[in-house]
């Protein structure tokens, strides 16, 4: 059974087709077809949201993860940012969470607040 993509690595959107065996047409580069591969074995998304934080200044603060985790934990990412709450200062590329869920992967600020 082939699976139908819209390639996400660059602007140009390629529509991918990649079919039981792992290949892959439609794509105009190989990352197009590291894509498709990849969304189709094992798919992973980089998450942007925001944790609370102690400021004068902000209630919020931006962060996101430092490499994309696999997509089916988003939901359970979500449920621990939600308790998470820092103070400032923070700088932009802090560590927020280390190795979250397990995963190796870093929550970092996007967001400098120094007060």
């Amino acid at each position: 059974m082939n699976k139908e993509l819209i390639c996400i690595v660059c602007p140009r959107g390629c529509h991918l087709t990649v079919d039981d065996n792992l290949n892959v047409t439609g794509n105009t580069c190989k990352r197009g077809e590291i894509y498709g591969k990849q969304e189709v074995t094992s798919p992973t998304r980089t998450v942007t949201s925001t944790v609370k934080i102690k400021s004068v200044e902000f209630v919020r603060l931006p962060i996101k993860t430092k490499d994309p985790i696999p997509k089916g934990m988003i939901f359970d990412l979500m449920e621990v940012l939600e308790k998470v709450e820092v103070e400032a200062p923070i700088h932009i590329g802090d560590v927020v969470v280390s190795n979250v869920l397990n995963t190796g992967v870093d929550i970092v600020a996007c967001r400098e607040v120094l007060k």
